[in-house]
């Protein structure tokens, strides 16, 4: 797997870049100084590809997030997260609640209570705050794995429509747009497939 390292390209045919590409362009994640290596070496690679190929460049860019949004799958996806947000935020609101009362009546009688009552009072505040703390941090997991899960599907659809559409049209390779990633194309070679990939996953 390509990580923030420099990776290397076999130059000799524009199949090797392509699949290469495609396959990181795809797990992008926002690193920075993981996408200035993959540029520079996207810009070395292109540069010897047009001295040494006898067809000009030709490389397409798009928007994945904007491209996933448009999936028939992708409403119900984000539907499905919503209910499932909202059953974890009730809970979590209950959990809470139940804390707030037991603490006031703590806070109530704090002065009448035995030591050892007061300790076992506090005690079980203390117990109740820490297993509040651990579920808030357990639903941050759970939901941020549902997520994923409900979106995995979605997008092997999509990179192997954008590979299919990247292989029909002759493209060295395609990148993503998302999050500033791409400041400039030159579109004397660079095409926007955005509408070509929309058009393609709403079929």
């Amino acid at each position: 797997m390509v990580g923030a390292e420099f990776f290397f390209v076999p130059l000799c045919t524009l199949q090797g870049l392509r699949s290469l590409v495609i396959q990181h362009s795809f797990n992008f994640k926002p690193n920075f100084i993981a996408m200035k290596k993959l540029f520079l070496l996207l810009a070395f690679t292109a540069l010897t590809l047009s001295a040494n190929a006898q067809t000009p460049l030709k490389y397409g860019y798009f928007s994945f997030s904007e491209a996933l949004k448009a999936m028939p799958g992708y409403a119900v996806s984000e539907r499905d997260m919503a209910a499932l947000r909202a059953k974890y935020e009730e809970e979590g609101k209950r959990v809470e609640d139940d804390f707030n009362k037991k603490y006031e009546q703590f806070l109530d009688g704090q002065r009448d209570f035995a030591p050892s009552i007061l300790q076992k009072r506090q005690a079980e505040l203390q117990e109740m705050m820490e297993k509040n703390v651990a579920f808030k941090t357990e639903s941050q997991r759970l939901l941020a794995q549902a997520e994923a899960d409900s979106k995995a599907s979605l997008k092997v659809r999509l990179r192997a429509i954008v590979a299919r559409i990247g292989a029909d049209r002759g493209y060295a390779f395609i990148l993503n747009t998302d999050n500033d990633a791409v400041p400039y194309v030159n579109n004397a070679v660079g095409e926007d497939i955005n509408a070509l990939v929309k058009d393609a996953v709403r079929k």
